[in-house]
């Protein structure tokens, strides 16, 4: 039972809706801005009243003319209150004798009046004023404190006092001004038992309009929350439709409320960083297993050449000297591609992790002239036209810049006739940038196949690359090695009239 009751609370003090939770939230808040303005109204209406109460008992006291309370404090007459109506301030002394009854002062039967002298005598006139009960009294410190402060003018200021049954009263004083060594202090004191009734029936009613409040406001504020929070649920509702297959889908924007708006666009990018994401991992898994493929197929070729030859020289061949030595040229063949390959994947793969440069200031156009020799015997019978600007300084490791200039100019050669064919290799500085251009008149790739041109293993011509031992890494090396330095690499192609690429590079300015 006590597990039940402590869950129970404990669900009651903390909601999971979050509906309820603002509910609970805004009523709780309403409750106590109620509670403090009702605790404001309780002092501010009781201060109110009182000094009106105070105000009106001064402007009473200041009606009567003072002899009048001389003569009633000192005894002159007997009965200074007889007469009934003609006991008010302005009747005849006569009647006042006569012992008529009547209050002159329209007193109610719970005021009071008092007089304190200053040598220390308290007279209460109860008897004279026909009062219920007794005037409250103050120490002598406090009646003399009283003395020295008060003054015969109304300031609407009062004291409460606690009388000997334990009764509050509120208390105004007036100086009587008498002439001669003894002050004296009038007292004029009421109840405050009706005051206070008035202030609690103001509370009730306040009270009772704040429970009113309350429950209009429970019923009134359920719809607009609920209203409020509706895209909130339009949120809940797309998210629970998202998975890894359909990272398509995005929360809805623009529906009014600026902080759901922009909670949408916060996950709506994040959705599409994930989409790109799950498509670049998409496309580096088809990527690999192409590579995987590609890559078995171009090692498979030559194995299986020269496993054929391992056959024909087991079956006898071996005894005949030239079958022996063009076997044997087959296969050494065929190991230098197997050789060639895999050097190129071990570079890819260098190159896809963290590629390691020997990275030191140099002159561009000095490696193209230690190059030259070698292009052009490479280039055998080809014309070959180099176009290089002189001083052009940068950062970059020679033997893979080398290796970049060496596999374009490859590719020109073998892409273009023998003896007819033309090559361009130019070098020159664009502000911060070197651009190096290799430009052929070969046959040209065509506009499907040239965005294809830098993945690896791709041939546009697998016969004839084949045939000069290609594998299709060559410009995939080339755009990993570039791209290594900080740069790019550009290919332009029209078929049956060449191919062009562009290569810049970062340079230092002189």
């Amino acid at each position: 039972m006590r597990r039940v009751m402590s869950g129970f609370f404990r669900r009651l003090r903390s909601p999971r809706s979050l509906r309820k939770q603002l509910l609970a939230t805004s009523l709780l808040i309403l409750s106590g801005l109620l509670l403090l303005i009702g605790v404001l109204q309780y002092v501010l209406m009781r201060n109110f009243i009182y000094s009106n109460r105070a105000e009106s008992m001064e402007a009473q006291l200041r009606s009567v003319p003072r002899d009048f309370f001389y003569r009633l404090i000192s005894g002159d007459f007997s009965n200074p209150f007889g007469g009934g109506s003609g006991s008010l301030p302005g009747n005849s002394p006569s009647s006042q004798r006569n012992g008529e009854g009547g209050r002159p002062l329209l007193l109610d039967a719970h005021t009071t009046i008092a007089a304190y002298s200053s040598d220390g005598t308290f007279t209460d006139l109860q008897q004279d004023t026909l009062s219920d009960s007794a005037a409250p009294q103050l120490t002598n410190e406090q009646y003399n404190e009283l003395l020295t402060h008060t003054t015969e003018k109304a300031t609407g200021s009062y004291r409460l006092i606690t009388a000997s049954d334990g009764s509050q009263h509120l208390a105004v004083f007036m100086d009587l001004g008498r002439p001669g060594s003894n002050k004296i202090l009038l007292q004029m004191s009421v109840g405050t038992g009706p005051l206070r009734d008035v202030i609690v029936q103001q509370l009730l009613i306040f009270a009772a309009l704040a429970v009113v409040a309350l429950l209009a406001g429970l019923f009134l504020y359920l719809p607009a929350l609920r209203k409020t929070l509706v895209p909130l649920s339009n949120m809940g509702e797309a998210a629970q439709r998202i998975d890894a297959g359909n990272l398509d889908v995005r929360f809805p924007v623009d529906q009014g409320q600026t902080e759901i708006d922009k909670l949408s666009h916060s996950f709506n990018g994040m959705l599409e960083r994930l989409e790109v994401s799950f498509r670049s991992e998409r496309e580096a898994k088809e990527q690999m297993r192409r590579f995987a493929a590609d890559a078995s197929h171009e090692l498979r070729t030559p194995l299986t050449s020269i496993h054929g030859f391992l056959e024909v020289l087991l079956r006898g061949a071996a005894d005949n000297k030239e079958q022996l030595y063009n076997a044997l040229n087959s296969m050494h063949g065929e190991s230098k591609r197997i050789n060639k390959l895999v050097e190129d994947l071990l570079l890819l793969a260098r190159m896809d992790g963290a590629p390691q440069l020997r990275v030191k200031e140099l002159l561009l156009d000095g490696i193209i002239g230690e190059m030259q020799p070698q292009l052009l015997v490479l280039a055998g019978s080809r014309k070959v036209t180099f176009d290089i600007a002189c001083g052009i300084r940068g950062m970059a490791d020679p033997d893979k810049i080398k290796q970049v200039i060496l596999n374009l100019f490859h590719n020109a050669v073998q892409h273009t006739d023998s003896e007819k064919g033309a090559i361009l290799l130019s070098l020159h500085a664009r502000n911060t940038e070197a651009e190096l251009t290799v430009s052929d008149n070969g046959s040209g790739i065509s506009a499907e196949q040239l965005p294809h041109v830098f993945d690896r293993f791709y041939r546009s011509d697998s016969s004839r690359t084949r045939k000069y031992g290609g594998s299709g890494l060559g410009l995939s090396i080339t755009k990993s090695l570039v791209e290594a330095h900080g740069g790019a690499i550009h290919a332009e192609s029209t078929p049956g009239k060449g191919t062009f690429f562009r290569i810049t590079l970062p340079c230092l300015a002189d």
